[in-house]
């Protein structure tokens, strides 16, 4: 509005205001002419005019001039523009407004008990404390902005609420805010075999809203089922109670399997000369148990003093296996192999052809009194093994219960594997071996489906994690990977590794999370349209502008604020089964009473076999016995064969 026009209002509204004025001054001349009579204040002129006017009926009614003068007032302050309180409110305007309704109209009571000045006192009195509570009306806000100071409401968006099912997938009810309204959702993994990402930090649900609910509708859709567990055996009894109860669902000859190096169950040879067919396989053994046992080799790949120790242990792998069709080869008797004098040890691996291309550095290097540079190739490597060396880690490690082909359809099988956090440096370390052997088997054509589930990931290596989940889609192996927070898959495997594992995963369920986890997820969760306000308030004018403006949909400030059981993702859909909706912000709804009495029915794993302590120690010193005696025959064959003899290592003194 120009300078013109305002200008122009306001003298209409100033005509207007008058009119009410001489309207209200005639009513009270011809309501109380006795009484102007009597003050002498009464003109000719005037009493023509009032004449004339109460011919057309204003004065015919007592309240009817006053209703149109108070019209006239009240239309006047329509175009008030006061200066602006955010702080105002309608209480107080509204009081003024019907207090001066109520001097204004029951003033007729002064009239009527005769008495005309205090009537024009209050009628005038209750006009003026109307017009000041209708000025103050123009001062409020009408349109405030909204009261969501987290932009809690505006951050919502609308989320799948239908529940998709299929054969494989995995489905978790949930419920969500949608403005201010909260409706029921699904979170729907309809392919899992694109990978599932869990995060949180500890506490966040992980286990109790996400992955136990994986292991029992996997098992529940007969999958073949392994499960690292942590914390033996929190995963196993919910996978061995599952698995009894669905039991009628597999296949007769289905079997469950317990690994625990502290509580002995079944007994499993990783090394499983079955299973190893050619030497690439010794040599992803060697480099996945030496990662496992030194983590900090992993971001150092490619080094001299890395690779060696892994050359070094191939050798003494693949030695093994192919010694009388692999009798020994096991991991037991590959470390005490490895603790042989170098004389007898490389003269006895000379005799294995295949893998003289990987001893001769260390023969030279023995050869040439390189002392320093052969220790620090095999000193690593013996010295990390050894750490290996106990009885208890012997007697699973050299057993042949069962093999790791879980989805073999001859014979199908659930593994579960149990960790232990006060001895991850150890353990760990067989475990990652364990399942680098067990993906190898699986991630094959013309198996079963099956579900493979990693909690607390970071604390195995697991030697081509990002190749597994890239091709294992088409075999049918879903892959469940548990982590606390990048950082900690960034400490134990190195930034790139981690980026790749984090970003090839097709779902992502994230619980609580801080710092560069949150962003990179908040980025990935993409963006949605929010509206944006804004007030400016000045002397006469007060404006609001609205917009819309992409805005992450959920920020990394509201993924670090996440409540136990409440949860953000994304997941994937399939060409026939699109899912538009992927992005979730929700609440899983677990019935924690049921879930509760559930665990309270649950059975214990039950105890495999009895073992004593003497047991134990024999197969400890039998595995130390079978290597004495496989390096006295080969000595004594090598030395007795004239064709053999130049194999013999004897350094010069």
């Amino acid at each position: 509005m120009n300078g013109e026009n305002e200008q122009g209002l306001r003298k209409i509204l100033d005509m207007t205001r008058l009119i009410s004025i001489v309207l209200l001054l005639l009513h009270f001349y011809f309501a109380c002419y006795a009484a102007f009579v009597s003050w002498h204040l009464t003109l000719p002129l005037l009493n023509k005019l009032i004449d004339n006017i109460y011919r057309t009926g204003l004065f015919s009614n007592p309240f009817k001039c006053k209703l149109i003068a108070l019209a006239f007032m009240a239309i006047s302050t329509l175009g008030a523009s006061g200066r602006k309180d955010e702080k105002m409110n309608w209480k107080m305007p509204l009081l003024y407004i019907l207090f001066g309704l109520l001097l204004y109209f029951g003033s007729y009571v002064c009239l009527l008990w005769l008495w005309p000045l205090l009537y024009i006192v209050f009628s005038g009195a209750g006009m003026l404390i109307f017009l000041s509570g209708s000025t103050w009306l123009s001062r409020i806000i009408k349109d405030r902005l909204r009261d969501d100071i987290f932009n809690a409401e505006n951050e919502t968006f609308p989320q799948e609420e239908r529940l998709l099912e299929n054969e494989y997938s995995i489905n978790l009810p949930a419920e969500y805010r949608l403005k201010n309204k909260l409706r029921k959702s699904w979170i729907n993994i309809i392919n899992p075999f694109r990978g599932t990402l869990v995060v949180g930090s500890p506490g966040s649900g992980k286990s109790y809203f996400v992955i136990r609910h994986i292991i029992e509708q996997h098992i529940r859709k007969g999958f073949a089922v392994f499960s690292y567990d942590f914390k033996f055996d929190d995963l196993s009894k919910i996978v061995y109670n599952t698995f009894l109860r669905y039991r009628h669902l597999y296949p007769a000859n289905t079997q469950i399997f317990f690994i625990d190096f502290d509580r002995l169950l079944h007994r499993c040879n990783p090394l499983d000369p079955a299973s190893m067919n050619d030497i690439t396989d010794a040599a992803e053994s060697g480099r996945t148990i030496l990662m496992g046992l030194n983590r900090e080799w992993i971001k150092r790949q490619g080094d001299f003093f890395v690779e060696s120790p892994i050359n070094f242990l191939t050798a003494i792998i693949w030695y093994l296996r192919r010694f009388r069709d692999g009798e020994f080869c096991t991991l037991p008797h590959v470390i005490e192999l490895m603790q042989v004098g170098y004389d007898d040890l490389f003269s006895v691996l000379r005799t294995e052809k295949e893998i003289e291309v990987l001893i001769n550095p260390f023969i030279n290097a023995y050869l040439n009194d390189a002392t320093e540079q052969l220790e620090g190739q095999i000193a690593a490597a013996k010295i990390a093994m050894a750490r290996l060396s106990s009885p208890q880690l012997y007697y699973v490690l050299s057993g042949n219960d069962f093999t790791l082909d879980i989805n073999n359809p001859a014979a199908p099988k659930l593994v579960c594997i149990g960790n232990n956090p006060q001895k991850i440096q150890v353990y760990g370390a067989v475990i990652s071996l364990y399942v680098n052997r067990l993906i190898k088997q699986v991630n094959q054509k013309g198996k079963l489906k099956s579900s493979l589930i990693f909690d607390e990931f970071p604390t195995i290596y697991l030697n081509g994690v990002d190749n597994l989940i890239a091709t294992a889609r088409s075999n049918k192996v879903a892959t469940t990977l548990g982590i606390q927070d990048f950082s900690q898959l960034r400490k134990d495997y190195g930034r790139e590794q981690a980026d790749v594992i984090g970003n090839i995963v097709g779902n992502v369920v994230c619980g609580q999370v801080t710092g560069d986890t949150a962003k990179h997820l908040s980025e990935r969760f993409g963006k949605i349209m929010q509206d944006r306000e804004s007030i400016s308030i000045n002397r006469q004018d007060t404006s609001i502008s609205r917009s819309k403006q992409l805005e992450f949909a959920v920020p990394a400030s509201k993924i670090s604020g996440l409540s136990s059981g409440e949860f953000v993702g994304m997941v994937a859909d399939n060409p026939d089964e699109l899912i538009n909706l992927k992005t979730f912000h929700c609440r899983i709804i677990n019935d924690h009473e049921a879930i509760k009495k559930e665990e309270e029915n649950y059975l214990d794993i039950p105890q495999v076999r009895q073992t004593t302590p003497a047991m134990i120690q024999r197969n400890y010193e039998q595995i130390k016995q079978d290597i004495n005696d496989l390096i006295q025959s080969e000595m004594q064959r090598i030395l007795s064969d004239p064709s053999l003899m130049h194999l013999v290592i004897q350094k010069k003194k």
